[in-house]
């Protein structure tokens, strides 16, 4: 009994200060939190006087676990061992154990904040080991059980586990001989079997602990001191608002008072203008650019609107050149628009008259003569 006290003190003590370790650095760590349920199936056999293999049979099993932080956890297991000697029930034996769980790869690396794909529980309890014997009736004892849990977290939330788990079972009033019982090879049993848990939902929202930042007085004095001046700053920002709002109430006034403003009566005598276009050139060109085309498109607008309309297209040139080069390119700039309007925008040919005027002296600037003048005629 010595034994039994010592593995369970020692169990509440390692929980107690593995909890009080991280309390501070996850949360979902209330009751409700951090339960999972599984199965378990497999095959277990003596580990001495008998066949290694041929003398293993069937095992299975259900159990219930509480993680108390990402280390420790404790759990509630029953298995069943199908029945190899005579029994009266298909099990001739049952092992209902209170376990300890340590996660060695949180206990040794830390936790991430969430469980690693693969990982290593040792696992230690001690239960009550019963045997359904027919006869004078069932045998009840106690036992010990050590053995690890292989785990693979499954999923992207890790809200699945799939485990396998050997673990070596002790008989601790075994009879090999009674009075040498405790922990001893000739009164134990090898268990293997795999295990598939499932991880309820814990009010963090997710199904394991979450990590949360640890701040120290330092961080938190700084965060203060950063809140205070942002505080000041919104102080700045009203009253910089508040001036601002004062000023669009003055705008508003001023609007106000221009709407109501009597304004004088204007008359505007507007004069009659011969709608005309120019088109122009670059230097020794006498086509037209994709720039001017809006300028072509204007006249032709027009004419489509007006059909009894005419135009008058006059090309000029710089006075660059010799005199015969420069009436050649002039009357060239008046049929380029003229084939635009003809042949773009379906203006009967009949009502564009093209001529070529040779040099230009309409602007001062020469470069500015190489020009095509459309003027309409009504």
């Amino acid at each position: 009994m010595n034994m039994r006290k010592s593995i369970i003190l020692l169990a509440f003590i390692l929980g107690g200060f593995t909890v009080a370790n991280a309390q501070s650095v996850v949360e979902g760590a209330k009751l409700t939190d951090n339960w999972s349920v599984g199965i378990n199936a497999g095959a277990v056999t003596p580990l001495t006087h008998s066949d290694f293999l041929k003398d293993m049979r069937p095992a299975v099993g259900v159990g219930i676990s509480k993680q108390l932080t990402p280390i420790f956890g404790l759990g509630i297991q029953g298995m069943g061992y199908i029945n190899a000697t005579p029994s009266k029930t298909a099990f001739d034996v049952s092992d209902v154990s209170l376990l300890g769980k340590i996660n060695l790869m949180n206990l040794f690396a830390g936790y991430t904040g969430k469980p690693r794909v693969f990982e290593m529980e040792a696992v230690t309890g001690i239960g009550w080991l019963h045997r359904y014997v027919n006869g004078d009736g069932d045998q009840n004892s106690w036992s010990t059980r050590l053995g690890l849990n292989l785990n693979f977290n499954l999923g992207e939330s890790k809200a699945w586990t799939l485990g396998i788990k050997p673990a070596v079972v002790y008989d601790m009033q075994g009879t090999y001989p009674e009075t040498k019982s405790r922990f001893n090879v000739n009164n134990a049993a090898f268990e293997l079997t795999a295990g598939l848990t499932y991880h309820f939902k814990t009010s963090n929202g997710t199904h394991h602990f979450a990590k949360v930042k640890v701040y120290d007085q330092a961080e938190i004095d700084g965060l203060n001191s950063s809140i205070n001046a942002l505080r000041a700053d919104v102080n700045n920002k009203e009253n910089e608002i508040s001036n601002a709002n004062q000023r669009i109430n003055g705008l508003q006034k001023e609007l106000e008072e221009c709407r109501n403003k009597v304004v004088p009566v204007e008359t505007v005598v507007k004069t009659a203008r011969v709608p005309e276009s120019i088109i122009t050139f670059r230097q020794g060109r006498s086509s037209v650019d994709a720039s001017q085309l809006p300028n072509v498109e204007r006249v032709a607008s027009y004419m489509k609107k007006h059909a009894d309309s005419k135009v008058v297209i006059k090309g000029y040139a710089s006075p660059e050149g010799s005199v015969e080069v420069n009436a050649r390119i002039a009357a060239a700039r008046a049929e380029a628009v003229k084939t635009i309007l003809v042949n773009k925008y379906k203006i009967n040919a009949s009502r564009i008259t093209a001529q070529g005027q040779g040099v230009g002296d309409m602007f001062t600037e020469s470069d500015w003569n190489r020009v095509s003048i459309c003027t309409i005629e009504d």
